[in-house]
């Protein structure tokens, strides 16, 4: 037992009694010189929930404390409520009034005790007792005027309820209505935040300053510190024959990346003969990013913290600096890299029957686009095909190797969501000025199946060989999910096959089964993305549990180590296994290195969504705003008791509010999930076909609001010609109308 499992020990032991740290360090009988020791040793238990210090100073455990779990506040942006996440993920979330949250807001880890009864849903209950850590460096939002010495910011972010009280002294140069950053200087008991603002980021409506905001709010780092630029800049740009010992070359081979027109990071190379048993021998070659960025590096910590690459409408935020991800460790054509290959011998029915993982150096010998591959696979271009005649055999065979692995994962129950996902072009100011719809072609497919395979390959191979690792994990969906989702689809005429229970759990293939029941119908797109939302999130792990979506017993992320930080943890590993170095106290540090490069990583990659979706948000509102007051066809998406969602063809979605709906009083009927005339007894629900016009559009919420084309009248439209309006000043301590929606929420059913 080491000094801090010994310490908990104690404190979680009878004999112990709440005590400040001067007195613990004398019960502990800790020498001066290891008071420091002692402090990390508390600081720690802290962190991980373990113990938490009272408003006195002392530290108190909570093991033993049955109705007591720790978690992550997450609010509700619509509401004056929120749920604890718990961090033993066996424990079902804890409902929290805003009243019941203490100083606690969003993000925030806390110690929650749990009420003894439930509220009128049937969530278990409990009022927060105390922030362990604070879950906000930066807050993002827009400035008002209090008082004559005061101003308040308003948090972009919904979730968090409270404004941000600023001192005059402490506004820096930022004008009324401008957004800004700002960091938290202190909570007080009264409810009441303070802060500074750390940065002006321009006027509320300006694009720029809109996404600016998402990228703090979202913690997401975008420049480089100096020490890391240094370190990337003083690696060469080109691989020398010293680095070759160790590896196999692969120069000779034909060997070439496929990618987007656009992209400038290349982290991954295919290959495939047929061997002289008519199998595949497909290999997938990936740039060895851990050749160059060493543990204990600047590089190394700062690709830690991003986690992952961040993809926005008009920008990418790297992992890495492009001195690396675009250039030496990018499989450019025609120039040496360093690798990580997985072979893989394939037989004419998908089974992977052996492979072989190696450290390798090779030469791709093209660049090939998705969208050149597509026009000579699909169209048969005949330029294109000339051009490429070298590798024309070797694309040919690997479109057949790619319908046989669809064709296997299919068998076997994957999931496959092959609705259209949308493109946001923007122009050189990154303002929107198109909305398109991305089309995957053949290649891209191709390419998605190999890389598929490699993940799930190196994956088993790390399973059995007991190594520390990374997986990435995908667990089967709840069955109040499910039973959920069993509802929606009831609007259109479908159900499972079979029964669902607690002791039969769903399968993915009777998930897949709705979905080729939907396909090419405009009710397509709205049934996938439910069921995508019914679904768990996919999170890493240093566990294997299997991956429910794909239908695989393991999978990991082996191919993009430029762009995520889990490819890059296992590839050390990897290394280091085949170098036979994962031995003793190895294996001891790296089975707590993956324990926390997975929590981390898993962190890193909501950060990203968000943010990415967000954006998306953003430009989708600020490309409609040209569009107001004409006519689009679109698809209900969702029905509720103040309206209706919209999705048009190009992914926009707009809210029809039911005060809206003039030619008839509209009621919900939560059961069949419509909005019904009262007189003439129209109803709307969910996958209806609908014209309508877009009457606003509102940056600062990212909302755009739709009406019913035949609704549209000038004297309705005229409604929406009004400026929404800001407040110039609010009284702290005034009722928030969100807690109408907590009561509305918690209020029992009859």
């Amino acid at each position: 037992m080491d000094r801090k499992e010994k310490i908990l020990s104690y404190m979680c032991s009878k004999e112990y009694i709440p005590l400040k740290f001067a007195e613990l360090m004398t019960v502990l009988d800790v020498p001066a010189e290891d008071e420091e020791k002692l402090r990390d040793i508390l600081t720690k238990l802290c962190i991980e929930g373990k113990i938490y210090i009272t408003k006195k100073g002392r530290y108190m455990s909570i093991e033993g404390e049955n109705s007591t779990v720790v978690g992550k506040l997450s609010c509700n942006a619509k509401g004056f409520f929120g749920f604890v996440i718990c961090d033993d993920e066996n424990e079902s979330d804890i409902f929290v009034s805003g009243d019941d949250m203490g100083d606690a807001i969003n993000g925030d880890r806390v110690i929650v005790h749990i009420d003894d009864n439930d509220n009128a849903k049937g969530h278990r209950q409990g009022h927060i007792t105390k922030v362990l850590e604070r879950g906000n460096k930066v807050i993002v939002g827009v400035i008002y005027k209090e008082k004559e010495r005061y101003f308040y910011v308003r948090p972009d972010n919904r979730k968090i309820y409270s404004k941000i009280i600023i001192a005059q002294s402490d506004a820096m140069t930022a004008q009324m209505g401008d957004r800004v950053a700002v960091q938290i200087t202190r909570y007080s008991d009264k409810k009441k935040i303070f802060g500074e603002v750390i940065s002006v980021l321009g006027q509320q409506e300006s694009l720029k300053s809109c996404i600016e905001g998402i990228i703090l709010g979202n913690d997401i780092k975008q420049e480089f510190d100096k020490e890391t630029l240094n370190e990337a800049d003083k690696i060469p740009q080109t691989v020398t024959e010293s680095q070759f010992s160790g590896r196999e070359d692969l120069r000779d081979m034909i060997i070439f990346t496929i990618d987007g027109d656009d992209a400038r990071d290349f982290d991954d190379a295919v290959s495939l003969t047929l061997k002289d048993n008519g199998n595949y021998y497909l290999g997938v070659h990936i740039a060895d990013v851990s050749e160059y960025v060493k543990e204990g590096t600047a590089l190394e910590n700062e690709a830690y913290k991003r986690g992952t690459s961040v993809y926005l409408a008009d920008r990418v935020i790297p992992m890495l600096p492009t001195s690396l991800s675009n250039g030496i460790c990018s499989l450019n054509p025609q120039v040496d890299r360093l690798t990580l290959s997985v072979f893989m011998e394939i037989t004419g029915d998908g089974n992977v029957v052996s492979h072989k993982l190696c450290k390798s150096v090779i030469c791709s010998k093209e660049r090939m686009t998705y969208n050149n591959v597509n026009k000579m696979l699909e169209d048969g271009d005949e330029e294109l095909c000339e051009r490429y005649k070298h590798i024309l055999p070797t694309l040919k065979l690997m479109e057949d190797l790619a319908q046989i692995l669809k064709n296997k994962r299919t068998l076997r129950g994957a999931i496959q969501f092959d609705f259209p996902e949308s493109h946001i072009v923007v122009n050189e100011n990154g303002e929107p000025i198109e909305i398109e719809k991305e089309v995957r072609g053949t290649s891209n497919k191709m390419i998605e199946e190999f890389m598929l395979s490699a993940n799930e390959t190196i994956a088993e191979y790390a399973f059995w060989s007991e190594i520390p690792f990374v997986y990435r994990n995908h667990e089967a969906p709840t069955l109040e999910k499910i039973m959920t989702f069993s509802e929606f689809i009831l609007h259109f005429g479908l159900s499972f096959k079979g029964k669902i229970d607690r002791d039969t759990p769903i399968h993915p293939k009777a998930l897949q089964q709705i979905l080729d029941t939907v396909k090419d119908t405009p009710q397509e797109r709205i049934v996938a993305s439910t069921m995508l939302h019914s679904l768990m999130k996919a999170k890493y792990s240093e566990e294997n549990l299997g991956h429910f979506g794909l239908a695989a017993k393991y999978y990991c992320h082996f191919t993009s180590p430029i762009r995520r930080y889990p490819d890059l943890a296992i590839h050390r590993i990897l290394k280091d296994f085949l170098d036979g170095k994962v031995t003793g106290n190895r294996i001891s540090y790296l089975a707590g290195y993956v324990s926390a490069a997975s929590k981390h990583s898993s962190d890193c990659e909501v950060n990203a969504e968000t943010a990415e979706r967000d954006v998306d948000d953003l430009m989708k509102t600020a490309y409609m705003s040209s569009f107001i007051g004409q006519t689009f066809e679109g698809v209900v998406a969702n029905v509720t008791n103040f309206g209706m969602f919209v999705e048009l063809d190009n992914s926009v979605e707009g809210l029809i509010r039911v005060e809206n709906m003039t030619d008839d009083y509209y009621e919900y009927d939560e059961k069949v999930n419509t909005l019904t005339g009262r007189r003439k007894q129209k109803s709307y629900t969910t996958g209806d076909v609908v014209n309508i016009v877009v009457a606003r559009t509102d940056i600062l919420s990212r909302q755009i609001d739709f009406v019913l084309a035949k609704d549209a009248d000038r004297k309705l439209l005229k409604k929406f010609a009004k400026p929404i309006e800001i407040p110039k000043s609010e009284k702290h301590g005034k009722k928030s109308k969100r807690k109408k929606s907590f009561k509305k929420y918690n209020k029992k059913k009859k």
